[in-house]
């Protein structure tokens, strides 16, 4: 499965197997996770909420973009959803090409995409309380 909402943990090996070609010499890994600060304040967890559907199809889109727009061989997107605590994976994106420099632009183009396009939201939770995350910027929950 090249592209997924999950709550599950991430597999790399997994991943790398649905994307694996004997053309490619370059993998490029993306792989987000929880930190435990954001805007000066200490986070506890992240909240991810999504409307699957629509998440999976929006990124199979990306991935599909991502293809005609550069010369790369595959890629995977996965996103986490639920409840995460810090150190946790988030997301996921794994371009593959013939080489490295085509693999690493297609990585950060998918990846500024999934953030601007995926409908899924994220809340911190913080010691100063919940925070809805719009973008780049925090909005607290009312």
């Amino acid at each position: 499965m090249k592209v997924r909402i999950t709550k599950e943990a991430f597999d790399l090996n997994e991943a790398l197997g649905y994307i694996t070609l004997p053309e490619a010499g370059a993998y490029v890994f993306f792989l987000g996770k929880v930190r435990n600060e954001s805007y000066g304040r200490r986070v506890k967890k992240l909240i991810y909420e999504a409307y699957e559907d629509m998440a999976e199809a929006e990124m199979e889109r990306i991935r599909r973009e991502a293809l005609e727009r550069f010369p790369i061989l595959d890629m995977l997107i996965w996103h986490r959803h639920g409840e995460l605590e810090v150190g946790e994976d988030t997301i996921l994106i794994i371009a593959s090409g013939r080489h490295r420099k085509e693999a690493f632009e297609a990585c950060i183009w998918a990846i500024d995409e999934v953030k601007k396009r995926v409908p899924v939201w994220k809340r911190e939770v913080t010691d100063e309380g919940t925070f809805w995350i719009e973008g780049d910027r925090s909005v607290p929950e009312r």
